[in-house]
């Protein structure tokens, strides 16, 4: 249970961190911290974390990187699904008391978009469902293949969270125009709940995406880049 508390907690933390920058102060006036912003808000969330939980569940906080490092042979099958429902709860607690902090402003519209992830219309650049496919895709890809080997036991230890951190950092550096960046199919549930309509219809790809991402990284880092037996 402590390992399901910390991803829940750690989520949480991703969640609010992240989308709550982007939500509250990305856009505001005089003082905004934009896409930059944004995009470090992320891996600080990670990077944070990461410090305070990963030894106690090894802070996945994300249903996409659990599923990756099982098929890395580095997480139990048995522990998955207990690992995605905390992930998932964590994200979605976010989101309400990120809703309670945002509704209290004036001109709040959850409508127009709470930090949701799209594509089309929905895109924040309009970029087409094959472009946010293929972004979500290659983006968790590579995430994983940074968490697999930052995280190898050839790896300098301690230094890890850097570079996941730093890594999920670049990651929304590269894809915020086009989906508003996914790669954590909790993140986006977390928030797309709260804004319905068509955040939830176009739920599917930021759940198939990072999932194939991450099957895609861990297969290569498998089969390339690991120490052989």
């Amino acid at each position: 249970m402590k390992a399901y508390s910390a991803e829940f907690l750690g989520t949480f933390w991703l969640v609010l961190g992240g989308c709550g920058s982007a939500v509250l102060a990305a856009a505001f006036p005089g003082v905004g911290i934009g896409l930059l912003g944004v995009s470090l808000a992320f891996g600080l969330t990670v990077l944070t974390m990461a410090y305070a939980i990963g030894h106690i569940s090894g802070c996945h906080l994300n249903p996409a990187v659990s599923v990756g490092l099982w098929a890395g042979g580095r997480f139990p099958a048995s522990q998955l699904l207990p690992y995605i429902i905390a992930q998932v709860l964590g994200a979605i607690a976010a989101g309400g008391v990120l809703y309670l902090i945002a509704s209290g402003a004036p001109g709040f519209d959850v409508a127009k978009g709470f930090a949701s992830n799209g594509y089309g219309a929905h895109s924040p650049g309009q970029y087409s469902l094959l472009a946010a496919l293929v972004c979500e895709v290659v983006m968790t890809m590579i995430f994983l293949i940074v968490i697999l080997g930052a995280t190898d036991k050839r790896a300098p230890a301690g230094f890890a969270p850097i570079a996941i951190g730093f890594a999920l950092t670049l990651i929304h550096l590269i894809s915020i125009p086009v989906t508003n960046t996914s790669v954590n199919p909790a993140r986006s549930t977390g928030v797309a709940l709260f804004v319905g309509s068509w955040a939830v219809s176009q739920l599917w790809l930021f759940w198939i995406a990072p999932i194939v991402g991450a099957l895609l990284g861990a297969g290569i880092y498998k089969g390339l880049l690991a120490a052989k037996e």
